[in-house]
C-alpha cells in the first residue's frame, strides 16, 4: 500500500503542528496506515492518518478526517495547520434548534457530583450552584426515595439538581434535570424527559460522542475525563488540556462541563479552555471541610488566574 507523498507529508505536518493534542506515544504515518487506504483522496488520507498519529481512537479519527475534508471543500483547499473547529464541518446544525431540550445556564459554575441526598442537602446549603445525585443501589424503592429526598433538599436554595441515570424517577420527583452517559442513550426515553421539561446533560469522551450528543441538542455537554481518575473505568484515555480546549471551541454554542481528575492546582488551566463549569467528586466529598473547600472553588471560579498558554 502506497499513499501519495502529499498525504504522507500532510499527515506528518498535522501530527507535528497539533502536538498538544497527542495522547500516548507519537506514531509515524507508516505505523497507522490500514490496508486499502491508498485509494483515499490525499486530504482525507492525511487527516485520518494525522489524527491516528496523535492517538485519537478510530471513531474520532474518522470524524476528524471527514470534518477536515468538508472544511477543505468549504475553504477551497486543504490546510494541515487548520484544525477543524467549525460546527458546520462536523455537520452540526445551527442554533436555535426545534429539538432542543430546556436550556440551563451557559456557565453552571461549580458542579458537585454527590453520592446521596444528605450530601446534596449539605452542598446546597453551602451554595454550590449545580449538583448531581449519583446514587447507586440495586433497590428501585431506595433509589426513588433518595431522589425524592434530594429534590426536596434543594428546595428553597439556588442549587440546580441533576439526577444521574434514573430519568424516570427524576421525572416523577420533579428534578431540574437528568444526566446520562453514552451507554444510557439507547434505553432512556428522551422524548419523555423533554416533554416533562427536565434539562438533559450528556457525557462525552471525544469527537464521535460529541457529534452524537450534539444531534440531541441537550442542555449541556460534559467532556472528559480531562485528567486520570480512579473513580470509574473510563472508555478512553484522559483527554488532556489541549484536547479539552479544542473540544470547547467546537462546542462553543453549548453549556460545557469539564470533568475528571480536576483539582485546585489544575482549575485555572481548565478554566482557560473556555468551559463554563467544572465537575468535581472527590475534591469535595473527601475534603476535611467540604463547605470551606466549596467556597474556595467557587471563589476561584469567579476569579480564575489566567495562564498564558494551555
Amino acid at each position: 500500500m502506497t499513499l501519495s507523498p502529499n498525504a504522507l507529508a500532510w499527515a506528518t505536518h498535522i501530527a507535528q503542528q497539533h502536538a498538544p493534542l497527542q495522547i500516548g506515544a507519537p506514531l509515524s504515518a507508516h505505523d497507522v496506515q490500514r490496508p486499502g487506504e491508498d485509494s483515499l483522496e490525499p486530504p482525507l488520507a492525511a487527516a485520518l492518518l494525522g489524527a491516528r498519529m496523535l492517538g485519537f481512537i478510530e471513531a474520532d479519527a474518522k470524524t476528524i478526517a471527514r470534518a477536515w475534508l468538508r472544511q477543505s471543500q468549504r475553504c477551497g483547499g486543504f490546510d494541515p495547520s487548520a484544525w477543524p473547529e467549525d460546527p458546520s464541518d462536523f455537520e452540526m446544525p445551527a442554533w436555535p434548534r426545534a429539538n432542543g431540550f430546556a436550556p440551563c445556564p451557559k456557565a453552571l459554575g461549580l458542579y458537585a457530583v454527590l453520592p446521596n441526598a444528605a450530601w446534596v442537602a449539605r452542598m446546597a446549603q453551602a451554595g454550590v450552584p449545580t449538583l448531581q445525585l449519583r446514587f447507586k443501589s440495586p433497590n428501585p424503592q431506595a433509589i426513588a426515595q433518595e431522589i425524592q429526598a434530594a429534590v426536596q433538599a434543594v428546595q428553597g436554595t439556588s442549587s440546580l439538581l441533576f439526577i444521574n441515570d434514573h430519568w424516570q424517577h427524576a421525572i416523577d420527583a420533579g428534578a431540574y434535570g437528568v444526566h446520562l452517559g453514552q451507554e444510557d442513550l439507547d434505553s432512556a426515553d428522551l422524548p419523555a424527559i423533554q416533554k416533562a421539561g427536565l434539562r438533559l446533560g450528556l457525557s462525552t469522551h471525544g469527537y464521535a460522542e460529541m457529534r452524537r450528543a450534539d444531534a440531541l441538542s441537550p442542555s449541556y455537554i460534559a467532556m472528559g475525563a480531562v485528567f486520570p481518575t480512579t473513580l470509574k473505568n473510563m472508555p478512553t484515555a484522559p483527554q488532556g488540556l489541549g484536547r479539552l480546549a479544542t473540544y470547547a471551541r467546537l462546542m462553543r454554542h453549548h453549556s460545557l462541563v469539564a470533568i475528571g481528575g480536576i483539582d485546585l492546582t489544575r482549575l485555572d488551566a481548565v478554566c482557560q479552555t473556555g468551559v463554563g463549569s467544572i465537575a468535581v467528586v472527590r475534591a469535595l466529598v473527601e475534603a476535611p471541610n467540604p463547605e470551606a473547600t466549596a467556597r474556595d472553588w467557587m471563589a476561584r471560579l469567579q476569579n480564575p488566574l489566567r495562564p498564558s498558554v494551555v
